[in-house]
């Protein structure tokens, strides 16, 4: 797995702690309220000397966009259109239930509606395609979190500080 800088992800997480997020396709909400979450926590996150690494299934200049929409720019991705990696993480589709029952509807109107992250369209990648976060340490994954429900929300920083220390 290399970033489109030329990375490899591996080899970056023997230099540091890696926060590696795989992402559902730009037009869904959950996926835009991540964006917002980690621009919100991203210099917690560098706090802990970790390197935020965001896979995705759309093309860099798609991705450039929403990157800048929510002050990541220069943040290291990785493109996935055929969801590889998602496979090699043990991340599946998700079922209508887990896509598009009540508790994603909730959320959606939450994130969409009152919290402004809009509510878009299917763009490039696979609407099914369940995310999920990963740290990883020396090349190895030392926490995870996986989605059960499109809607869920997780504590970036949370899974950073249960397996390392704040820099400095």
């Amino acid at each position: 797995m290399k970033t489109t800088d030329g990375v490899y992800v591996k080899e970056l997480s023997h230099e540091k702690t890696v926060l590696l997020v795989f992402l559902r396709h730009f037009g869904c909400t959950f996926c835009r309220e991540a964006l917002s979450d980690l621009s919100a926590r991203i210099d917690q996150i560098r706090a802990y000397g970790s390197e935020l690494v965001l896979v995705h299934m759309s093309d860099v200049e798609t991705s450039a966009q929403y990157f800048k929409k929510y002050g990541l720019e220069g943040v290291a991705q990785v493109t996935d259109p055929n969801c590889l990696f998602y496979e090699a993480f043990g991340l599946t589709k998700g079922t209508a239930r887990q896509l598009f029952g009540l508790h994603s509807w909730i959320r959606g109107f939450q994130a969409g509606v009152v919290d402004g992250h809009g509510v878009g369209t299917k763009q490039l990648g696979d609407g099914f395609q369940m995310p999920g976060v990963f740290v990883l340490q020396d090349g190895r994954v030392t926490n995870k979190f996986i989605h059960k429900l499109a809607g869920d929300r997780p504590e970036y920083v949370d899974l950073l500080s249960a397996c390392c220390t704040p820099a400095g």
